[in-house]
């Protein structure tokens, strides 16, 4: 297993998802998604595992980008938005491989062996 947790700091969430996996013993690279954001292929294999880009975006976030998120048909220009700001997506974005989940999810992660 290859887990990258892609987070923020002070996100409640990201720090469960590494207590998850340090308490199973898994080793795993933990990323700061404010400071040094996602690669390009990352980011697409994301979008990728989860089933595409609205299930990635955090709905009920506080970003009044979220709203104009809402309005746009054309995926990829969301694609978009959520690249240049990830306070939009859902946090943390677990990725093992091609698999990827957003938020919390440890239910799916044990089945990751």
């Amino acid at each position: 297993m290859n887990i990258q947790i892609f987070g923020m700091g002070k996100s409640f969430d990201t720090k469960k998802a590494e207590r998850y996996f340090k308490e199973r013993r898994i080793p795993f690279q933990s990323i700061d998604v404010s400071r040094y954001g996602m690669s390009g292929r990352e980011f697409e294999s994301v979008v990728r595992g989860v089933g595409g880009i609205d299930k990635m975006i955090d709905w009920n976030g506080k970003s009044p980008d979220v709203a104009i998120l809402k309005y746009l048909a054309d995926p990829t220009q969301k694609e978009d938005k959520v690249f240049e700001n990830f306070k939009l997506a859902k946090l943390p974005i677990v990725r093992n491989g091609k698999l990827a989940t957003v938020g919390y999810c440890p239910e799916i992660w044990e089945t990751w062996k």
